[in-house]
């Protein structure tokens, strides 16, 4: 079964089409959480279960529009591909390897389209769930889970830019550090903003 697959995936070159959609849609849920985290953080106090539900909603909806999206889009050109296909071979390729990749792999896609945020958004938000369930570590007392979850979320937007840069054969650290610029801008302007508003 597995050896299939990877035949199917490796006959349709669907590998390469993940892993842009693993860091892309990564990335979104990453600045995502950011975006939440950092809006919590300027807030008056919040209990941890509003924070944990609100991040959590909003990674189960990034989980639903990326697999959803991935789905449609892959399938229609998988399909527009197959028909190509036939066209130029002037034959029909229905009980074709080509034909089950390309009923197969919208499929594939699409998981990794909306796991890699869902995923993503419950690595950062696991200092909240640790402090929840009362496991949080006695040497970390002193730092907020809140803040410890900030910094996964930045450190996660850094090897993001890293993997990126492995992939386009780029100085992985231009392209960790570039990940890494944009995360921290956005919790600048979001701090900003908050700011601003919170003047009479």
């Amino acid at each position: 079964m597995f050896a299939r697959l990877r035949y199917l995936i490796e006959l349709s070159h669907s590998h390469r089409i993940a892993r842009r959609y693993f860091v892309t849609n990564g990335f979104d849920g990453v600045l995502t959480m950011l975006g939440l985290l950092m809006g919590f953080r300027v807030s008056v106090a919040i209990s941890i279960d509003v924070i944990i539900g609100a991040c959590v909603g909003a990674a189960i909806a990034l989980f639903m529009s990326g697999l959803s999206s991935a789905y449609i889009s892959e399938a229609a050109e998988k399909q527009h591909e197959l028909q190509e296909l036939e066209k130029s071979m002037v034959t029909s390729l229905d009980e074709s390897a080509h034909a089950e990749a390309a009923r197969l792999m919208p499929w594939l896609i699409a998981l990794v389209n909306g796991l890699s945020p869902l995923l993503l958004a419950m690595l950062i938000l696991s200092p909240l769930f640790m402090f929840q369930q009362q496991l949080w570590p006695e040497s970390l007392v002193s730092v907020s889970p809140l803040d410890f979850a900030i910094i996964i979320a930045l450190t996660l937007a850094f090897l993001l830019g890293v993997f990126l840069g492995r992939l386009s054969d780029r100085f992985w650290l231009w392209t960790g550090a570039r990940a890494l610029l944009i995360a921290v801008i956005t919790a600048v302007v979001i701090l900003a903003v908050n700011q601003f508003m919170a003047q009479p």
